[in-house]
């Protein structure tokens, strides 16, 4: 049996979880895989973390390119992150002929495209398991398992920071500032979080998920993002009383007119298996013509769970290279689907305004919708706020999202509303 050699690129969180499975189970990938797999060079500029590992003697490198020329590396696993320098690695891998596996999500998300082509022209795999949902396999199962079926839909819980932010919100009444700073204490969250807490992760993995799905090319700068900068306490607890929980949601449906794509806060049932997934964790729900609904759970981010998604995806390329069967499941994005419009979303709406404690204000206001051929469901009026507005929420039926943000801007300018303060949509999945 021809030992495989592994090249490793990026010593962060998974880079090193990667090192310590492989150096734990190694041994064992040949009576469970039937692959001998060898990490013969690890690339990192940061010298300390090589030392870290206690690496053996010659194995660590600063420079990337000594992995990528290295005759005994079979495979090159991308641990580094970003779009600029990841792709230069990913591509000059390639190029060499050499197979890679990556966590890379943001290069998947933009350059997925360039990428698979550039792996079908040396003959070679491309895998990125680990790029959406951590330790979860969803890719695989997408490209395998479910591809008898017409996927009509994959949607989910794909970021663990805002699902914990939201989990803490719900249960414990913290406000966005106190959950994102306890987030950020315990490492869920990074200094800077604008890409987690704004949407852009989620939105970079459900591009990925769609391409797959729908067999048709998405980029993430075309998915409609929204964060949850904007959630509040008293919008989870209208949410709860209503039957509902708040969940960031990364959506994508197969419609008669193309893809629905976006990612947003959405108040989701509680009945839905999606509600109950909460902290770190994510969820992936898939529907199938044939199979039906699935869900796939589990840790969503970490050293370990996503250092296995990649440690399997390394033992699946080297069992085909043993066979000499690369490059089996290229790019599959021949549909070439049009991604719909946002304004041509239907579903249903939660609004919380602030408005003058006065006489006449629903009736304006419900006057304002019905312009617009926009349904009140219901209408809550509970308290009044410090500054003596009150608080009123609407709940739409089923409404066209083009029709409900040109309500809403005319709503805006009635002089008896002081904010518009909560927008959020409503599935009844």
């Amino acid at each position: 049996m021809r030992t495989i050699g592994v090249g490793l690129v990026g010593l962060g969180t998974v880079g090193s979880g990667v090192v310590e499975i492989l150096r734990a189970h190694s041994e064992d990938f040949s009576r469970r895989a039937g692959v001998d797999i060898e990490l013969v060079r690890v690339a990192d500029r940061d010298p300390l973390r090589g030392q870290a590992l206690n690496l053996p003697e010659g194995v660590f490198v600063t420079d990337a390119a000594e992995v990528i020329s290295d005759e005994r590396v079979d495979i090159v696993i991308e641990l580094i992150g970003g779009t600029n320098a990841a792709k230069v690695v990913v591509l000059a891998a390639l190029n060499a002929g050499k197979s890679v596996v990556t966590a890379n999500k943001a290069l998947m998300a933009s350059s997925g495209q360039e990428v698979m082509d550039a792996a079908a022209k040396a003959g070679v795999d491309i895998m990125f398991e680990a790029s959406v949902g951590g330790g979860i396999p969803i890719i695989g199962p997408l490209k395998h398992s479910l591809v008898s079926n017409e996927i009509l839909s994959v949607m989910g819980i794909v970021n663990g920071t805002t699902n914990y932010m939201l989990t803490r919100m719900a249960d414990d009444g913290l406000d966005y500032e106190s959950a994102l700073a306890e987030a950020q204490a315990k490492g869920f969250a990074e200094a800077d979080p604008t890409a987690d807490v704004d949407g852009h992760d989620a939105a970079a993995k459900i591009a990925i998920l769609a391409s797959i799905a729908f067999n048709s090319r998405v980029t993430v700068d075309r998915v409609p993002v929204e964060g949850i900068r904007g959630i509040k306490p008293i919008d989870i607890a209208y949410a709860a009383e209503m039957g509902y929980a708040i969940k960031l949601m990364a959506i994508a449906r197969r419609e008669s007119d193309g893809i629905d794509i976006r990612v947003h806060p959405t108040m989701i049932p509680v009945a839905h298996p999606l509600a109950s997934v909460s902290g770190v964790y994510n969820a992936i729900y898939v529907t199938g013509d044939a199979v039906g609904e699935t869900m796939f759970f589990g840790e969503g981010a970490g050293s370990l769970p996503a250092a296995s998604a990649v440690v399997g995806d390394v033992i699946e390329v080297a069992r085909h290279i043993r066979s000499s069967c690369l490059n089996l499941v290229g790019c599959t994005c021949n549909e070439h689907l049009p991604l719909r419009d946002l304004s041509q979303l239907e579903t249903g709406y939660f609004i919380r305004f602030a408005v003058a404690d006065r006489p006449g204000v629903l009736a304006a206001v419900a006057s304002k919708f019905g312009d617009h051929g926009v349904s009140i469901a219901s209408v809550i009026q509970k308290r009044v706020c410090e500054s003596g507005d009150a608080e009123i929420v609407y709940v739409t039926h089923r409404a066209a999202e083009g029709a409900v943000r040109d309500a809403l801007a005319d709503i805006g300018q009635l002089d008896v509303v002081t904010e518009v303060a909560a927008v959020i949509r409503v599935e009844d999945l």
